[in-house]
């Protein structure tokens, strides 16, 4: 029985390993800085940029800018605010008035058509887009100039949706630092190897659609049948035996300062959504992260004639001597925190996925919501 269970944890410990390191080789390959910018086509296809602003984020005016200066032929900017008296909607005006050379409006109003604000909010900017091709972006994040040109550059014949995880760049402080060990050495490497397996799955941040593929799943609204509009993206790209591809490089979100709540809430939002949304993918989530593989570890060294301790530490050290070189490679924020950072998230992790069972409950930009809800209610 226990060459069994030392057989099961080397299993463990060898598998994690390779997927780890796997994992860390698709990210630089995919998410490295690019050398110059994708020219510009003259003749490239119209495209519908779908902004929706809510409250004010750290860097607001920076990200919201990086939409004026995009370098592309032909584009328009919807911003899309539920109420009047959104606290960005002058900085959104202001912007507006300062590039009178760029087709840009603000949209004001709610269609409640579902149990998601940020759907709701987006409605109507759909429905005023004038092109084929539409691109709806989270407000806080940072577009390069050459942000459209990629996302047409990883579009194939077989794609149905084109997204980009949040890499958290220009953290102020530990906390901020702990954000970006969740959001860049964990899930956009996550999310780059199960794209590079062939079953992307699609985030927010930038959802990248050809009008008349959404239209044939039942439109914008199909998007609420999921209380996640990027969960819906995934399952409506899916079932139309297309796929969902990931953006290279990604794009960057400029966190600023971050408290423990701020950045607890956002990842138990995330995990309770991937729990409800895809439960058989989120339940192998308990063994991500280094805490498993390194338990595992001590366990095999504990019963064969390593020595535990000294080959623990170097084990440790080379899983997250891994994450440092993919982390220090691409150029993602490094910090004396790194370590500290990382050795946390992974404690962290299975207290996040146990917590995501205990309740539906979650709130987003002061909104409760619930991810069995009604999403379709109105």
């Amino acid at each position: 029985m226990m060459t069994v269970a030392i057989w099961a944890a080397a299993s463990l410990v060898v598998l994690a390993t390779i997927f780890h390191l796997a994992g860390m080789a698709v990210a630089v390959m995919r998410c490295r800085l690019p050398c110059a910018p994708l020219v510009a086509p003259a003749d490239g296809p119209a495209v519908s940029l779908v902004i929706p602003v809510c409250g004010l984020d750290n860097y607001g005016e920076a990200t919201l800018r990086s939409a004026f200066l995009l370098n592309y032929p032909r584009f328009e900017l919807i911003f899309c605010a539920a109420r009047a008296d959104e606290p960005v909607a002058p900085l959104v005006r202001r912007l507006i008035a300062e590039y009178p050379g760029i087709d840009a409006r603000l949209l004001i109003g709610d269609d409640h058509q579902s149990a998601n604000p940020k759907l709701n909010n987006v409605v109507k900017g759909w429905r005023a887009a004038a092109n084929d091709w539409i691109a709806i972006a989270d407000s806080n994040i940072l577009m390069r100039r050459d942000y459209i040109q990629r996302l047409f550059a990883a579009w194939h014949s077989d794609t149905g949706l084109v997204c980009s995880p949040p890499i958290g760049c220009l953290p102020d402080g530990f906390w901020a630092e702990l954000e970006c060990a969740f959001l860049n050495g964990y899930q956009a490497r996550w999310q780059y190897l199960a794209d590079g397996l062939g079953f992307g799955f699609a985030q927010g941040k930038t959802l990248f659609w050809r009008r008349s593929d959404l239209e044939r799943a039942g439109g914008i609204h199909a998007l609420g049948t999921e209380v996640a509009e990027d969960a819906a993206s995934t399952k409506i790209v899916r079932a139309a035996g297309l796929r969902v591809r990931l953006v290279n490089p990604p794009a960057y979100q400029p966190l600023g300062a971050r408290s423990a709540r701020e950045v607890w809430k956002r990842q138990l939002r995330w995990a309770r959504l991937r729990r409800a949304t895809f439960p058989l993918y989120f339940a192998p989530e308990l063994l991500a992260g280094a805490m498993a593989p390194i338990a595992a570890f001590i366990f095999v060294a504990s019963q064969t004639d390593v020595a535990t301790l000294p080959a623990t530490v170097l084990f440790a050290t080379l899983w997250y001597g891994a994450e440092y070189a993919l982390t220090f490679t691409v150029g993602w924020p490094v910090s004396r925190y790194f370590f500290v950072c990382a050795l946390s998230r992974d404690f962290l992790l299975p207290v996040l996925w146990l917590d995501a069972w205990r309740s539906n409950q979650f709130e987003w930009r002061g909104t409760t919501m619930h991810v069995f809800d009604d999403a379709g209610a109105s």
